[in-house]
């Protein structure tokens, strides 16, 4: 990992660093602030030290003056520490904190609002096909994925399963957030088949036999770990009728290739469509979140069908993306998007597919999926 160079720039102000475990944050922020005064809430000794006494950390502090930068790592073990960073801060002099975190569910319980809106919301991805360069593939990607712990191991797929194992199944159980393991391991497995495709809760919950409202808590548990996203569908100034579930995605592509079940009767086009699309939906994020202007992401489909998987829509940027696990590109394949374009025409239109060649088509500009990833904004900003 660390001869990968992130593409993340260290902002000067006070800020939040978000992102699922293994991702990093630990690594970037020791490389490139070496000298900082470092808390590691993931230390047993500190973690029962801080959470017996949240004011420590005002004496550890003040008792090193010297430190001019505070790393609070795992802020969200302790959101109690909250309030004595937020009086450090109305101390001014002159510190900067960073807290990481990797889970939103204690700290939005616990007041993460009580710094007052004195920190910067950041957040860290999985690796980029623009930060791995030529040690990049999108074959082996689209199989392991692109957490750092897991990219960087000898193992991949070995240690695919042990960060399931270790960062999603025990996390949930150690914080009480469910109290039958069975009835999440099961879970786990039957929503790996909404990846990439409208979240019908009711039919997850028939399948893990679970009640509704269960699997609905679980799903927020995955959001709250940052494991998973939904996706809303785009509705602004809507010319036809269109969805209104969100469509659900994991966060890295290899926990959906792990956890989906595979068996003779699988179509491999239903694993690789959701793992293709699912690769480039966690790239666009990463994409949105380096802009540090406001742009989301939704998705399109309208109630006869028609569906574009991704809009960008934003102050300076209106772009829909259609994803195509195919080396061919058909008439039929760009129907959704003009679709799209003709309720829209102020947007533009970009086609990602498996094929080697660049092309335009009827205002359509049809992408190479390796060209598109490793520099979307050549395509998306041009």
């Amino acid at each position: 990992m660390e001869h990968v160079k992130r593409d993340f720039q260290i902002p000067e102000e006070h800020f939040f660093l978000f992102g699922p475990r293994g991702t990093g944050k630990s690594t970037l922020l020791k490389k490139n602030i070496p000298d900082s005064l470092y808390i590691d809430l993931l230390q047993p000794d500190l973690f029962r030290s801080y959470a017996a006494r949240p004011e420590r950390l005002l004496e550890t502090v003040h008792a090193q003056p010297e430190k001019r930068v505070v790393v609070i790592d795992e802020i969200q073990k302790i959101p109690d520490l909250l309030p004595a960073v937020h009086s450090l801060i109305e101390e001014k002099q002159g510190r900067r904190f960073i807290l990481t975190g990797s889970s939103a569910r204690k700290l939005r319980l616990g007041g993460i609002n009580l710094l007052g809106g004195r920190a910067l919301y950041k957040r860290l991805h999985p690796f980029t096909a623009g930060e791995l360069k030529e040690k990049f593939s999108l074959t082996e990607t689209l199989n392991t994925g692109l957490i750092p712990v897991v990219f960087s191991a000898r193992d991949r797929n070995a240690a695919l399963s042990a960060y399931i194992d270790l960062y999603i199944r025990q996390e949930v159980m150690m914080e009480g957030w469910t109290r039958n393991f069975g009835n999440f391991s099961r879970f786990l497995e039957a929503i790996s088949f909404s990846h990439g495709s409208i979240l019908n809760l009711s039919n997850v919950a028939r399948e893990c036999q679970v009640e509704r409202k269960i699997v609905e808590s679980y799903v927020t548990v995955l959001e709250d770990l940052l494991m998973a996203r939904k996706l809303n569908v785009f509705s602004r100034r809507a010319q036809r009728q269109v969805a209104v579930r969100p469509k659900f995605y994991f966060f890295d592509v290899g926990l959906f290739r792990k956890l989906r079940p595979k068996g003779p009767l699988d179509v491999p086009g239903e694993i690789e469509g959701p793992a293709l699309e699912g690769m480039v939906f966690q790239h666009l994020q990463a994409f949105v979140d380096h802009q540090n202007k406001e742009l989301e992401i939704y998705f399109w489909r309208t109630r006869s069908g028609s569906e574009v998987d991704f809009i960008l829509y934003g102050q300076e940027l209106f772009c829909a993306i259609e994803v195509k696990n195919t080396t061919i590109i058909r008439p039929a394949d760009l129907r959704a998007l003009k679709t799209f374009l003709s309720d829209y025409p102020r947007s533009r239109g970009i086609l990602v597919y498996r094929g080697r060649e660049k092309l335009k088509r009827d205002h359509i500009l049809i992408l190479p999926c390796e060209d598109f990833l490793r520099n979307p904004p050549n395509y998306l900003t041009a």
